[in-house]
C-alpha cells in the first residue's frame, strides 16, 4: 500500500498527520521535512523572550516521539526537490519516494525588502524556531538597541516582547501600527501603550539602507532620517513558498491554490497553512492564521480517510499578543466595497465595528479584549452575515 505523504512538519503538517491518525490508523503515513521535525507552536516565537525562553524550550516533542505518537515515519533533514504528479512520486535529498495521496503544508517564507547597505544580509527574520535561535543571540544584553522593519501584527508583538529589556525602535512606512488590520482608534491605543513601554516609533517611512557602523548598525529610512541599532529585525511580512508547487506545474496566484476541499489542480495533491490560497466566494485567499489552518487540517484529514469534507472557513477572531494593550480583531475581508468604521465604548473598552456599503458588519476589533465581549462580537458578526446570505 503506498503511503500518504506530508511535506512539513509545522503546525499545518503535524495537525493533518494528528487528525488523520483519528480516522485511519493503519494506513502508511510519510513525513518528510528539510529541518529536524521537532514540533513547536510557530506563534510562541513573537512573545518568547520575556517569558524567558530559550529556542530548545519551545520545542515540545522530538520527531522520534511525534513519529511514535502518529505511527508515522518521519524522514527528517531531507528537502523535497521535486513532485511529479503523473508518476504520484517525490523526489528527496533521501531518495524517491511514491505517494498515493499528497500533501504540501511548506508554509511561508519571510519577506526579505530590498535594502542597501553593507550590512543588508545581517538583517534577521524570524519564521523558524531556528531564526529565534539566532534571533536571540544576535540581540545581546538588556539595554541593546533593536530596530524592527513592520509594524504589522509580528513588529508589534515583538515590539511589545521586548520593551521590557531593550530600546526598541519601531519602523513603518504607514502612519499607524497595525494599519492594514485594525480600526484606526485601535492602532492608536496601541501605539499609545507601546510608547508608554519605551517604543520608539519611525512611522510614515521604510528602512532604505543598513551599514556597518563600529559593533553596530547605522540604519537609514527613506526619508533621510537615521538611528543606531545592535540588531535589525524584519517583520515585513510573509510569503507562501511556491516553489515546489510551481516547479511541478501546479496552479499558484499568491499561494498554491486549492480548491473547497484543499485539493490542488493536480489529483490527489493538498495543500493547507502558509503556503495555500483557499478558494472562496470573492476569489481566493491567503490566510495566514491559526483558526483557518486548523479547519483545513481537520476537512483534509476526513477527506483522506474516506470521507469528501469541505473546508469551513468561517470568521475567527485574531489575538493580538501585545499584553500592554490586549487586542483581538477579525480584519475587513478584501476585497470589499467601501465601508466605514464606527468606534463605541463597551464596559471601558474600545469597540470598532465595520459595516460595508450595505451597511453589513463585516469586522470589529476590540482593545482591550476580553472573552465575553469578543464572543457576543462575533456572534453579532455571523448574524449579520447570514442574514444578508
Amino acid at each position: 500500500m503506498k503511503p500518504i505523504i506530508i511535506v512539513g512538519t509545522g503546525l499545518a503538517g503535524y495537525t493533518v498527520a494528528r487528525e488523520f491518525r483519528k480516522l485511519d490508523k493503519t494506513t502508511p503515513l510519510f513525513i518528510l521535512t528539510a529541518d529536524d521535525g521537532g514540533f513547536y507552536s510557530k506563534p510562541m516565537l513573537s512573545n518568547a523572550f520575556a517569558q524567558g525562553k530559550q529556542a530548545a524550550q519551545l520545542t515540545s516533542f522530538t520527531a522520534a516521539q511525534m513519529a511514535g505518537q502518529l505511527g508515522a515515519t518521519i524522514i527528517t533533514g531531507t528537502r523535497v526537490v521535486a513532485i511529479d504528479s503523473a508518476s504520484k512520486t517525490v523526489e528527496a535529498g533521501a531518495g524517491k519516494f511514491s505517494y498515493d495521496r499528497l500533501v504540501l503544508a511548506v508554509g511561508a517564507r519571510a519577506v526579505r525588502p530590498a535594502l542597501g547597505g553593507d550590512a543588508a544580509d545581517d538583517v534577521l527574520s524570524v519564521n523558524h524556531v531556528d531564526d529565534y535561535a539566532n534571533f536571540r543571540r544576535a540581540i545581546g544584553a538588556p539595554g541593546s538597541r533593536i530596530a524592527i522593519m513592520g509594524a504589522g501584527l509580528i513588529g508589534c508583538e515583538f515590539a511589545d516582547d521586548l520593551a521590557g529589556s531593550h530600546r526598541i525602535t519601531l519602523i513603518d512606512p504607514n502612519p499607524l501600527p497595525l494599519a492594514s488590520l485594525a480600526a484606526p482608534a485601535l492602532s492608536r491605543g496601541l501605539l499609545e501603550a507601546l510608547e508608554k513601554r519605551g517604543v520608539e516609533f519611525r512611522l510614515g517611512a521604510s528602512v532604505g539602507r543598513v551599514d556597518r557602523d563600529a559593533s553596530a548598525y547605522a540604519v537609514t529610512l527613506t526619508d533621510g532620517r537615521q538611528l543606531q541599532a545592535d540588531a535589525v529585525l524584519s517583520a515585513v511580512g510573509l510569503r507562501p513558498d511556491l516553489r515546489l508547487a510551481q516547479a511541478a506545474g501546479l496552479q499558484t496566484g499568491r499561494g498554491i491554490a486549492v480548491d473547497a476541499y484543499g485539493m490542488t489542480s493536480a489529483p490527489d495533491i493538498y495543500a493547507l497553512g502558509d503556503c495555500a490560497e483557499y478558494a472562496s466566494e470573492s476569489g481566493g485567499s491567503v490566510m495566514p492564521y491559526i483558526a483557518p489552518l486548523m479547519s483545513a487540517a481537520r476537512a483534509i484529514a476526513r477527506t483522506l480517510a474516506g470521507t469528501p469534507t469541505a473546508i469551513e472557513l468561517k470568521p475567527a477572531p485574531i489575538i493580538v499578543k501585545t499584553p500592554s494593550y490586549p487586542l483581538a480583531l477579525v480584519p475587513v475581508p478584501a476585497p470589499t466595497r467601501q465601508g466605514a468604521w464606527q468606534e463605541a465604548t463597551v464596559e471601558g473598552r474600545t469597540v470598532c465595528r465595520y459595516h460595508d456599503a450595505d451597511g453589513v458588519m463585516t469586522a470589529f476589533g476590540v482593545a482591550p479584549q476580553e472573552a465575553g465581549i469578543r464572543q457576543g462580537l462575533m456572534a453579532e458578526l455571523g448574524s449579520r452575515i447570514m442574514q444578508v446570505a
